[in-house]
């Protein structure tokens, strides 16, 4: 309970914890930031890591001087795009078997689910917009590998999506996060970078089930 109540304090405060470990650890935030990138996307049982959150407030730290934003865009661009390789390779490996799986504390089958409704209904573009969407972005390489996507085809699609995630996300911190509203009601918006597009997954699998 301590850990869920943890982590759930560290995703609406990301900020402050980030900005203390900078302050006390220098450079290995660096190291910090490529692993929970690359965990989020690469590993199918941890898709509740801050992700969103995280690359706005590193563009809002690298927007003090806190952090550089060449390094900080370099390094966790190319642990999103390797997460994914990752991702898919286990989905490939696994195949078709993951149907058969059942819910789990390591493996959530309603979210697998969705991820698949949405996969077979939009395809290809799944994997660049599902980088925007919590728990989709977890799931969507994974299930591009179950359905053996061709790996050059998904190479470009996550090269792509991951580009437009970090690099955006980033960016939009670095303009706009230190700006006085923002600070202030940087919770809300983290919840709302969580929720909405949450609702977009639900309802865009609701409408896949109900095609199918």
């Amino acid at each position: 309970m301590e850990l869920v109540t943890f982590l759930f304090d560290f995703i609406l405060h990301v900020d402050k914890y980030l900005e203390t470990f900078v302050r006390n650890y220098g450079m290995w935030v660096y190291a910090l930031l490529f692993l929970v990138i690359f965990v989020e996307t690469g590993v199918v049982v941890m898709p509740f890591l801050p992700g969103d959150s995280l690359l706005f407030v590193v563009g809002a730290m690298c927007g003090v001087g806190l952090m550089s934003y060449p390094m900080s865009v370099s390094l966790l661009l190319a642990a999103a795009i390797l997460g994914n390789q990752s991702n898919y390779a286990v989905g490939r490996y696994f195949g078709p078997r993951v149907f058969k799986w059942e819910n789990s504390r390591f493996f959530n089958k309603a979210a697998f689910d969705r991820a698949h409704d949405f996969y077979e209904r939009y395809g290809g573009i799944t994997l660049v917009a599902a980088r925007f969407m919590p728990f989709l972005r977890t799931f969507a390489p994974f299930v591009a590998g179950v359905a053996k996507m061709n790996r050059a085809k998904f190479t470009f699609y996550d090269v792509t999506g991951g580009a437009l995630w970090v690099v955006g996300i980033i960016t939009i911190g670095y303009f706009f996060g230190n700006f006085p509203f923002v600070k202030a009601h940087l919770d809300k918006i983290i919840w709302a970078m969580i929720l909405i597009p949450g609702l977009v997954i639900v309802f865009g699998a609701w409408k896949a089930r109900r095609k199918s």
